[in-house]
């Protein structure tokens, strides 16, 4: 895309930024600007649309890279736990994206209106695709609806719902028909996730979790690792992982008893976990962190 293009959106995310920081006044709906390239962020992402209209960044599923600049869109279908790193971004050109969360039963009123009701193949729950000018357009007047209070609350859900249609009626449709269909691999797996999500500390099994899913424990397993790039026990880790540097980061909790909290019953197979994922140990890790060593980014 000519990125002269991206000018308007560019110059609204901006501005809210300057206004709002990374928090707008719409609920779902949030920016970053970086001013130089970061290490590894971990994260979880959840149903949404990420838009970069400057600079770069590159997304890790499992082994799975997801790279994405100025003009392209991720859409996040499933809840996932990622690796990402902002690669291009300076002072002068600040990486700038927004991030807006997709509402499943918007997407699946609109597939029953158009009678798209089939269960499309399983996909990654991660897709990168060019922005069209028919996203462009509505996405502006989505962001200027945040300066105009007395608009927003009425306008707002008929653009987001216009936003909707229009990702339902181009190339990133796959992964927005996943989220909508009840039906669907990947919404089953989704019922599955969220059982491993709220109770991460547990033991699980894949028999368990297959039958969440309503699938065989080998169909459920396939399913998984062809949505997530991991195998449901790779997805309780990084749920567990992410989990401990949180709790030492906000508590300053012992490092052995974060470790027993998220699940782990030997500290010494939690620290090499921990330094497996984060590159230090967890000690080690949350101290950088709090000296500003590890840049951390929404």
């Amino acid at each position: 895309m000519d990125t002269d293009r991206l000018a308007p959106l560019r110059d609204a995310i901006t501005r809210l930024w300057q206004a709002h920081g990374r928090e707008t006044p719409l609920e779902g709906l949030y920016l970053t600007s970086v001013s130089a390239p970061t290490g590894p962020i971990h994260a979880v992402y959840r149903p949404s649309l990420c838009v970069v209209v400057q600079g770069a960044k590159i997304s890790m599923l499992g082994d799975r890279a997801f790279c994405y600049d100025a003009g392209k869109c991720l859409i996040a279908s499933m809840e996932v736990p990622i690796r990402a790193e902002i690669t291009e971004a300076s002072p002068e050109r600040p990486y700038l994206a927004l991030s807006l969360g997709l509402d499943p039963a918007t997407i699946a009123e609109l597939l029953l209106e158009t009678g798209e009701t089939a269960a499309p193949p399983t996909s990654p729950a991660l897709a990168v695709h060019d922005l069209g000018a028919e996203l462009l357009e509505p996405l502006c007047r989505l962001l200027g609806l945040c300066a105009r209070p007395h608009d927003l609350a009425i306008l707002s859900p008929l653009i987001r719902r216009e936003i909707t249609w229009r990702l339902l009626n181009g190339p990133m449709a796959p992964g927005l028909r996943q989220i909508g269909l009840a039906g669907s691999p990947a919404a089953r797996l989704g019922r599955s996730i969220a059982q491993i999500r709220a109770r991460f500390a547990e033991p699980l099994t894949i028999a368990a979790l297959a039958e969440v899913a309503g699938m065989s424990p080998a169909t459920f397993h396939r399913h998984f690792k062809a949505v997530t790039a991991m195998t449901p026990v790779q997805y309780q880790k990084q749920l567990r992982l992410q989990e401990a540097r949180r709790l030492l980061l906000s508590d300053g909790a012992d490092v052995a008893r974060v470790g027993y909290a998220i699940g782990y019953e030997s500290p010494s197979q939690f620290s090499r976990d921990y330094r497996r994922m984060f590159g230090a140990p967890p000690g080690r890790d949350a101290v950088a962190i709090r000296k500003g060593l590890v840049p951390q980014t929404p």
